[in-house]
């Protein structure tokens, strides 16, 4: 598939309903692939704020959406950061945003970013390579029981413990196969039968951890929605069952018109709801895009309207 289209582009689309005159803003830019047809859909003057901590994200993403103009910003920051950043370039109040938090497939493929276990590359994994410290130090630094619950809470991986132990065992590792073999050579025979590489687990849960994500999302998400106007929409893209949850429970929480104990025979919170759900359930790719896309599989959109 090509990298430039993006996951569950036309289901974003459809959902965000982009229009002429409109403010939007992509909290992930990446590859500029969603951004650009937001941009396209809200011809002749929408406009669009893009975030991303990754620079080379935002130099790949401002070339790419250059022919859009002034109707184009572009900002090197994370999207917690949002609530604060874009309403000094006059997006306050918009009508759109998305967070896609997946991993991009420029990202992916570089093996100097240190992201997959398939290419050979400096245990890295940081979005933007200037700022915290690289996956090398966690895995070379942590103790063993502390390594063990990142690989369980962030990666949900069975083998936490059984990987942890090996790890210590063979430290300093330094790249991406140099653990990657570690693992595989620790995985119980059961794993290393399956589809899946072992290590797919650990380098997930690496990755968020680095970057902080799930910290991100629990700040990001809010901000986004204090930025909608309105009518306005938010579109959130998840690929991690922890993530996932965080967005529907954000969502369900914010569109109770009641929080009274239950079992209260009259309701005397005053609860006002904030949002509309629109995906009931999470949207997610048809066989089509998961064949084209196998990297698409486990995406998940959900959406919410503000009241």
């Amino acid at each position: 598939m090509d990298e430039h289209i993006p996951v569950l582009f036309a289901e974003v689309l459809r959902l965000l309903q982009p229009r002429a005159g409109g403010l939007y803003i992509d909290g992930t830019l990446g590859a500029g692939g969603h951004a650009g047809g937001i941009l396209e859909a809200s011809s002749p003057n929408g406009r669009l704020l893009g975030f991303d901590r990754d620079p080379e994200a935002i130099r790949f993403a401002s070339e790419r959406l250059g022919r859009f103009g002034d109707r184009f910003t572009a900002v090197h920051a994370s999207y917690a950061a949002m609530a604060e950043l874009a309403p000094e370039h006059g997006f306050d109040q918009v009508d759109g945003i998305l967070l896609d938090l997946g991993l991009s497939s420029r990202q992916l493929e570089d093996p100097e970013r240190g992201f997959s276990f398939l290419l050979e590359g400096p245990l890295d994994m940081r979005f933007d390579p200037t700022q915290g410290a690289p996956a090398a130090t966690l895995i070379n630094k942590l103790p063993e029981k502390a390594l063990a619950d990142l690989f369980w809470r962030y990666g949900e991986e069975e083998n936490s413990r059984r990987y942890a132990r090996a790890i210590v065992a063979e430290r300093p590792l330094q790249t991406t196969r140099e653990l990657a073999d570690v693992i595989e050579k620790a995985a119980p025979a059961a794993v290393r039968r399956k589809r899946i590489h072992p290590a797919t687990q650990v380098f997930q849960a690496l990755r968020i951890a680095v970057n902080e994500e799930l910290r991100e999302l629990e700040e990001g998400l809010p901000a986004a929605i204090g930025l909608l106007r309105p009518g306005g929409r938010v579109a959130v893209i998840s690929f991690h069952s922890l993530e996932d949850r965080f967005v529907k429970n954000l969502f369900r929480d914010l569109a109770r018109d009641c929080v009274c104990p239950p079992g209260q025979p009259v309701c005397t919170c005053n609860t006002v709801p904030q949002v509309k759900v629109l995906t009931r359930k999470a949207v997610m790719p048809g066989d089509t895009e998961i064949e084209m896309n196998p990297r698409s599989r486990s995406a998940r959109l959900r959406v919410a309207e503000k009241l």
